[in-house]
């Protein structure tokens, strides 16, 4: 039991180590987002159109 919950521990550190990784990776080398910026959404160009 001590060690399954040592084993779950360490699963735990990692995946919080491994979010601020990709945290520090999408702000040091994303565009910045500034206020009032269009949001683009990509779609397919034959997709239908629901509206």
């Amino acid at each position: 039991m001590k060690r399954l919950g040592l084993v779950l521990f360490y699963c735990i550190g990692v995946l919080a180590v491994g979010y601020l990784a990709l945290y520090a990776y999408a702000v040091f080398s994303g565009r910045d987002l500034q206020p009032g910026d269009p949001i683009h959404i990509f779609r397919k160009p034959d997709a239908p159109s629901y509206s």
